[in-house]
């Protein structure tokens, strides 16, 4: 039963990337996002192609700016931007520590590492450069989000993954199907976790959430985005939370984390 599972699944996922890698082309959308987007999708099926046709694409022609304006949409193209993202380098990191037959704890600790990496320095401050004005000033802006995002990921994350391998057989081993799947589930798990967070940061202005790009024939590309930390909304200045405010959330991120290291632990 398991395997018939696994095989509908894998056969829904194909077609859900199929479906938003073809279509995603037509949304007004930023490069990074429509990227994002098909990544997710390919890791977590069907789900993200619902929560692509959903949260982004555009229902009508020009409605694109009011469709995604909602905050929750906001919201969802943030996580979605940290879930694919990191989604790369913390697979990279289960292979190669399934590999590599690394203890838990080290598995663990590898996926994190790769997955910040890839995410911060990648798929956050890199393709988001233009929006900060050189990349060294985009590390500086996304290393704090990144940081606690990722943090409430990997919280989702580890539980799933850990119970999940304990209790199907092979799949620890990235060369079977149920690896995959597992994975698929587990980032699934830390997205629901992520999403949380990521609507504290967009709300207090700290990540952006969609995007809108439209290239009108014969004229520049015209973007439409948050405005950044620090610029004015409507005469109204966006302030940067205090520094309290922030320490209490990275605090905040890391108990998260903790509490789900805890309780992959305790239910393994």
């Amino acid at each position: 039963m398991l395997s018939g599972v696994i095989l509908l699944w894998f056969v829904l996922t194909a077609l859900s990337v199929l479906f938003v890698a073809v279509d995603i082309r037509s949304t007004p959308e930023s490069p990074v996002l429509k990227w994002g987007f098909v990544l997710v999708t390919a890791y977590t099926g069907p789900f993200g192609a619902f929560l692509y046709v959903l949260g982004c694409r555009e229902p009508l022609p020009g409605l694109h700016e009011r469709y995604v304006a909602a905050r929750w949409r906001q919201v969802l193209g943030s996580t979605m931007h940290c879930v694919a993202g990191d989604g790369i380098g913390i697979l990279a990191g289960a292979v190669i520590g399934s590999a590599l037959h690394l203890s838990e704890p080290l598995h663990v600790g590898l996926e994190y590492v790769l997955g910040f990496g890839f995410g911060w320095t990648i798929f956050q401050a890199l393709f988001m450069r233009a929006m900060a004005g050189s990349y060294a000033k985009s590390l500086r802006d996304t290393f704090l989000p990144e940081f606690l995002s990722m943090n409430a990921l990997m919280a989702g994350m580890i539980p799933v993954m850990t119970i999940m391998m304990m209790h199907i057989p092979g799949s620890d081993s990235p060369w079977t199907s149920t690896f995959w799947f597992v994975m698929s589930m587990a980032l699934l798990g830390g997205a629901l976790i992520a999403y949380p967070m990521n609507w504290w940061l967009v709300a207090h202005h700290l990540k952006h959430g969609m995007l809108t790009v439209r290239e009108p024939a014969g004229t520049p590309a015209v973007q439409s985005k948050a405005a950044p930390v620090g610029e004015t909304t409507r005469g109204m200045q966006i302030l940067k939370p205090s520094t309290g405010v922030i320490a209490a959330m990275t605090v905040l991120s890391i108990v998260i984390l903790a509490v789900g290291i805890a309780v992959s632990a305790i239910l393994a």
